[in-house]
């Protein structure tokens, strides 16, 4: 096979991995209502622990991740990566069969374990599968699979779980407790069907994945003038620019669920009823594929990798604090357009993070891929916040966050790397 179908055949299958991490990662925008309806939780501290659940698997299982992948390679790493969420999904099954929310969890920190295995793998193949300049442009067209994803799945399983949610909190009030479990149990089995559709379309592209043409790539070799240049190096630690990038990823990634996954209770607390704000992150995501189109257009012909990052870290200060000083569906809006802040990060971040770590890409992309727990720590941290401070003054923390990204944009990204010269 040439080595341009080669190239082609390997954008089309990541894309379509790329596709499913965003179909499954933003369903988490919906089951966040949906379970704490279903399965009668009290706070939204509790509810936010479905993100807690599926994004603390990368921060576990990363480093696992890279060891697999050091014996299994990308090709078979990714098989088992898809196979594994597989499983998650199947217990989804008997979770909404018994309306178990810990069964839940569990099903999310496995489905988790698996894109952790995946991630690690996919992203570095993504950013060395061609030049590294242009890596944030082949990142950004993967994201436009993960986001046209999520918004098709937020859809889905909006109408799914959440269609008739905001008579179905009514009536919940005047039912006895034998009629509340039955509306509660009906509600709860609509994921049913989905899940397992899921499950067995994982497993199906687990064996596509194995069979398929993918080929494997190298990425010591793919490094070697890089590696012969700082051949003193003995540890991934002594990479500043890639220490440095672990804590932006993992704030940016905080800043992103919250974006994404808070919204539509965000806007059920100003009194914006399910049957609306069940479509709040499909806005947030709407904005994020504007801002991917806006980096496929623009990166690296106009505009550097660290230059989109800075402007999009300045924009998400600006609507942050927008978000915070207005009400209503205008504050909604600013907390949506967090996704055009957000969008160009990723594909910057990854690519200037791993840049030039040689033998050690593969270990510098599990470690940035345990950074992706910023998603499970931080809408926690929101969710405590709100309690005393209100939903909308609790988005206040994302301001430290996207001006550290800023950091990182001008200075932090370059640290050490005069040395690797």
């Amino acid at each position: 096979m040439s080595s341009s179908k080669n190239y082609l055949l390997s954008i089309t299958i990541i894309g379509i991995l790329f596709f499913i991490f965003g179909f499954i990662t933003w369903i988490n925008g919906t089951l966040i209502p949906y379970l704490k309806i279903a399965c009668e939780l009290r706070t939204d501290v509790q509810a936010f622990l479905v993100a807690t659940a599926f994004f603390i698997a990368y921060t576990v299982m990363a480093i696992p991740s890279s060891m697999v992948l050091r014996k299994t390679g990308y090709k078979k790493g990714m098989a088992l990566g898809l196979l594994i969420m597989s499983i998650g999904a199947a217990i989804f099954i008997p979770a909404a069969d018994t309306r178990n929310f810990n069964l839940f969890l569990v099903g999310l920190f496995v489905i988790g374990t698996g894109l952790a295995l995946l991630q690690t793998a996919s992203n570095p193949y993504v950013s060395i599968i061609g030049p590294i300049e242009s890596a944030a442009t082949r990142i950004s067209i993967m994201g436009i699979c993960n986001k046209v994803a999520g918004i098709i799945a937020g859809l889905i399983f909006g109408y799914i779980a959440l269609n008739d949610a905001d008579s179905l909190i009514h009536n919940l009030k005047t039912m006895d407790a034998t009629a509340k479990a039955v509306a509660l149990d009906e509600l709860a089995s609509r994921v049913i069907v989905p899940y397992i559709i899921i499950a067995a379309t994982l497993a199906a592209l687990a064996v596509g994945i194995l069979f398929s043409g993918l080929p494997d790539v190298n990425d010591e070799e793919s490094s070697e003038e890089s590696v012969s240049h700082h051949e003193h190096k003995t540890s991934v630690f002594q990479f500043p620019h890639l220490m440095l990038g672990v804590l932006a990823l993992f704030l940016y990634v905080g800043v992103e669920v919250m974006a994404g996954d808070t919204i539509i209770s965000y806007g059920k607390s100003l009194g914006i009823g399910l049957s609306t704000s069940r479509y709040f992150t499909q806005g947030t995501l709407a904005c994020m594929l504007l801002g991917y189109i806006v980096g496929i257009s623009t990166i690296p012909k106009y505009i550097s990798q660290a230059n989109a990052l800075k402007y999009c870290a300045i924009l998400g200060v600006v609507f942050t604090i927008l978000a915070v000083l207005t009400d209503g569906y205008v504050s909604v809006a600013f907390i949506a357009m967090l996704g055009l802040a957000n969008s160009l990060m990723w594909p910057a971040i990854f690519p200037l993070a791993i840049e030039g770590l040689g033998k050690f890409t593969k270990t510098g992309s599990a470690l940035m891929i345990m950074a992706i727990a910023g998603g499970a720590i931080l809408p926690l941290i929101y969710g405590r916040l709100s309690e005393s401070m209100g939903t909308r003054m609790a988005y206040i923390i994302m301001a430290p966050c996207y001006l550290y990204i800023l950091y990182y944009a001008v200075k932090g990204h370059s640290v050490g790397k005069k040395s690797l010269a």
